[in-house]
C-alpha cells in the first residue's frame, strides 16, 4: 500500500500527525503536506477506492515535475547513421543542429536524450532454451603458459569452453593451440564429457571452424561439417559481432576464468596433462556451486534438464580428416604433402576434394570417393593403383621378363627358346622389350603356329632377333627343310698333338 493512502486513513481515524508519521516511518512535516493537499481538494479516503495511485498524486500535485522538453521531437536515426562516418561527434551534430534552428536545447540535454532514444533501440530479447537444444562453444582470451621441462620452451595453452543453454552447465580444458584437429578433438571430449549429444552446437567465427563468417549464410569447414554429420548435430555459428547470439558461453568463459585460471596465475605446469587435471578439479567446484537465482547448482540442473534431453553418442568415434582441393595433373597424380597419389585417368585436368586422415587418403570428385590410397609420409615418391592408368600405360608398366616368358609358353617351346634368346643378348631385360614386342605383332600378322615354326627354324640355325624370324615369315621358310648339318671331321692321332695329360 502506498504511504499517502495510509497517512490519510490514519488521519480520517483521529490519529495525531506526530502518531501518524511514526507509524508511517515519514516525517511529520510530510504528514502534514498530505493531509494540507487532501483537505484543499475536498479528497476523503473512501474517494482513493475508486483512484488509482497515478491518478491521486496528480489530484494532490505530488506527480513526477514535468521538466520543458522542445515543442519539434528529435529523429535519431538519421543522426545514428551521420556518427557511424569517421570524425563526426556528437557535438558535431548538436552544433549543426543549431545553426539550423532544429532545436534550442544544451548539449547536455542532447546528448541526454540520443542516450534514452539508444537505450529503447537496444532491447535485449530474453532467451529461454529447451533441455538438450543448444551447447555454445568458444575460446577464454587468456591463456595459460606451459613450460616443456626438457627445452624450456614455453607454449600458451588456448582454454577451450562449452556450455549448455538450459542448465549453463560448462566443460573446459586447454589445447595446444585453436587449429582445426585440436578444435574438434574438445568438441569430442565435451560430447564425452556431457555424455550426449545436443541438437545443435553454436560456435563463434572461428576460422578452423567457419570459413566465411557471413551473416546470413555462414560457411562451415568441411572437416567441422563432417563431424557434425557424424554425431548428428546442426552447426549454427553466432553471427559476426554479435556477443548476444552466444550470451551463454560468454558468461561461462568470463566464469571460467575468474574462479578457474585466476586461482591457477601463480602455478607452473610442464604438461598439458597437469594442466588439464587442474583445470577439471576447477570445473567440478563451478559446476557444484549454487547459482543464484536458480536455488540449484549446474550439476543439478543439467540432472533435472539437460541430461536426459540429450542424444546418445555414436557407437564409432569420429576419423578427423584434413580437406584440400587439388587438380589432377597430366600425370593422374595429385599432390598430398610431397607424395603422389593417382586418381582415374579420365579426371585429368578436374579439380578433386582430398581428405588426408591419419591413416588414409581419400579423393573424391562430386561428392563421390574415387581414390582411397594408404598414406605415405615418403616426399617426391609416387603410389599408383594400376586400374588409374590408361591401357597403354598399363601395359606398358606390365612389361617384365617373366610375362613375356608367360606369353612365349601359350605360344609354343620354340618360341620360348627364341624368347630367352632374345633376353640372354641383351644386357638388360628392357632392351628386348621393343624386339619382343615386335615379335607379338608377327603374332598378331601371321598367327601363333607360323611364329612358333618360324622360331624353331630361327633355333635350329641359331638365328636370333626380330629382322630374322620376319624374313623367315616373308619368305615363308618355316616349313622348308632345314639343311643337313656339315660333316665333322676327325682329329688325326699323331705326336705333335697334346694330351688332356699336358695340361694337368
Amino acid at each position: 500500500m502506498a504511504k499517502f493512502r495510509e497517512i490519510l486513513r490514519l488521519h480520517a481515524l483521529g490519529h495525531s500527525q506526530c502518531a501518524i508519521a511514526q507509524s508511517c516511518a515519514v516525517a511529520r512535516s510530510t504528514v502534514q503536506d498530505y493531509i494540507r493537499r487532501a483537505t484543499a481538494k475536498n479528497l476523503s479516503y473512501e474517494q482513493l477506492a475508486d483512484l488509482s495511485d497515478h491518478e491521486v498524486k496528480e489530484l494532490l500535485g505530488k506527480g513526477k515535475r514535468k521538466t520543458g522538453q522542445p515543442g519539434e521531437a528529435i529523429d535519431f536515426a538519421p543522426l545514428e547513421v551521420e556518427l557511424r562516418r569517421k570524425g563526426v561527434t556528437l557535438a558535431l551534430l548538436w552544433q549543426e543542429g543549431l545553426d539550423k534552428g532544429d532545436w534550442r536545447m544544451s548539449y547536455g540535454t542532447f546528448c541526454r536524450r540520443y542516450s534514452q532514444w539508444r537505450l529503447r533501440q537496444q532491447l535485449s530479447l530474453r532467451q529461454v532454451y529447451k533441455g538438450g537444444e543448444k551447447l555454445f562453444v568458444d575460446y577464454c582470451g587468456l591463456t595459460v603458459p606451459v613450460t616443456d621441462p626438457k627445452t624450456g620452451a614455453v607454449v600458451e595453452a588456448q582454454i577451450f569452453v562449452g556450455c549448455l543453454g538450459a542448465s549453463n552447465y560448462t566443460y573446459a580444458e586447454a589445447t595446444p593451440t585453436q587449429e582445426l584437429m585440436h578444435w574438434i578433438g574438445a568438441h569430442e571430449r565435451a560430447l564425452s564429457f556431457f555424455g550426449g549429444v545436443p541438437e545443435c552446437i553454436v560456435p563463434d567465427n572461428l576460422k578452423s571452424g567457419v570459413t566465411d563468417p557471413c551473416r546470413y549464410e555462414p560457411g562451415v569447414n568441411r572437416s567441422y561439417q563432417e563431424f557434425a554429420e557424424h554425431y548428428g548435430v546442426a552447426i549454427m555459428p553466432a553471427r559476426p559481432k554479435k556477443p548476444r547470439d552466444k550470451s551463454k558461453v560468454e558468461k561461462a568463459v568470463q566464469e571460467v576464468e575468474r574462479q578457474i585460471l585466476a586461482p591457477l596465475r601463480h602455478e607452473q605446469f610442464t604438461s598439458f596433462a597437469t594442466l588439464n587435471g587442474a583445470i577439471a578439479a576447477g570445473l567440478k567446484r563451478l559446476n557444484d556451486r549454487v547459482m543464484h537465482g536458480y536455488g540449484l547448482s549446474r550439476q543439478g540442473l543439467f540432472e533435472q534438464v539437460d541430461q536426459s534431453a540429450l542424444k546418445p553418442l555414436p557407437t564409432q568415434p569420429f576419423v578427423f580428416g584434413h580437406w584440400k582441393s587439388a587438380k589432377v595433373n597430366v600425370d593422374y597424380h595429385i599432390e598430398v604433402e610431397g607424395h603422389y597419389y593417382s586418381v582415374p585417368y579420365t579426371l585429368v585436368s578436374q579439380a578433386v576434394q582430398v581428405k588426408t586422415g591419419e591413416q588414409l587418403v581419400e579423393v573424391f570428385h562430386q561428392h563421390q570417393r574415387i581414390a582411397c590410397h594408404e598414406r605415405s609420409r615418403v616426399r617426391y615418391r609416387h603410389t599408383t593403383v594400376p586400374e588409374h592408368m590408361p591401357p597403354e600405360h598399363l601395359a606398358y608398366k606390365g612389361q617384365s621378363k617373366e610375362r613375356f616368358l608367360a606369353w612365349a609358353q601359350r605360344i609354343g617351346p620354340a618360341t620360348v627358346v627364341q624368347v630367352q634368346a632374345i633376353f640372354d643378348a641383351k644386357a638388360h631385360p628392357e632392351q628386348a622389350f621393343r624386339t619382343l614386342k615386335g615379335i607379338q605383332r608377327l603374332v598378331g600378322r601371321y598367327g601363333p603356329t607360323r611364329v612358333e615354326a618360324a622360331c624353331g627354324r630361327a633355333n635350329a640355325l641359331g638365328l636370333v632377333g626380330l629382322r630374322r624370324i620376319r624374313n623367315i615369315l616373308e619368305t615363308c621358310l618355316e616349313t622348308a627343310p632345314l639343311p643337313d648339318p656339315a660333316p665333322q671331321s676327325e682329329v688325326s692321332q699323331h705326336a705333335n698333338v697334346r694330351g688332356s695329360q699336358y695340361y694337368c
